[in-house]
């Protein structure tokens, strides 16, 4: 009987539910009658980071041959970058360890397994590049033609804002008086 090391991750502790990925693993793991020998849930930490506290433990117990196969959601809960994908599968398979993404139905027990897994992940990880080079195209155009970005600036009268200052108020009751963030009220009356 194999020993499963189940691993789940979601990058937001809001609006996301571990659980969502955790329950199909379970039941997959009873079906194919493998023991689950642990589960190592990451919340809140980026799949681009290599290190996460519960996926450290995971290797830890790996290389301590705590379990014969890691199972995950997607290969996107694991990694997203081909790099690090690349180094776990080759220390996996150095362990003795099998890989099996549940639904990219990818095990890498078999040879095509193996070649599939290193391919979807090469994708997820020019997915990820692609976005990266439209943000900084976006952010450089906008720059370059002096367009406003970010949040919009509120509209207020700077005069009231620095009379109310005048009189002793404190930037957070200016900013409650005019209907506007304090910081706004900060900036305007730094830039008097």
């Amino acid at each position: 009987m194999k020993r499963v090391a189940i691993y789940g991750r979601v990058s937001t502790k809001r609006h996301q539910e571990v659980e969502t990925q955790l329950q199909p693993l379970r039941e997959y793991a009873e079906r194919r009658g493998w023991t689950v020998a642990g589960e190592y849930v990451d919340v809140g930490i980026s799949g681009s980071k290599a290190s996460r506290p519960q996926l450290d433990g995971m290797m830890k117990a790996g290389k301590q041959r705590a379990f014969d196969v890691v199972l995950v959601w997607k290969f996107d809960r694991f990694a997203r970058s081909t790099m690090h994908l690349a180094t776990a599968l080759a220390e996996f398979q150095s362990l003795g360890i099998d890989f099996v993404s549940l639904t990219e139905a990818v095990d890498t027990s078999t040879p095509v397994g193996k070649m599939t897994f290193t391919v979807l992940g090469a994708v997820a990880e020019l997915e990820r590049e692609l976005i990266r080079e439209r943000v900084k195209a976006g952010v450089a155009r906008a720059r370059k033609s002096k367009e406003h970005w970010g949040r919009p600036r509120a509209i207020f009268d700077r005069a009231e804002a620095l009379r109310l200052s005048a009189e002793g108020m404190s930037s957070r009751q200016i900013a409650a008086k005019l209907g506007i963030g304090k910081d706004t009220v900060l900036m305007a009356l730094a830039s008097a």
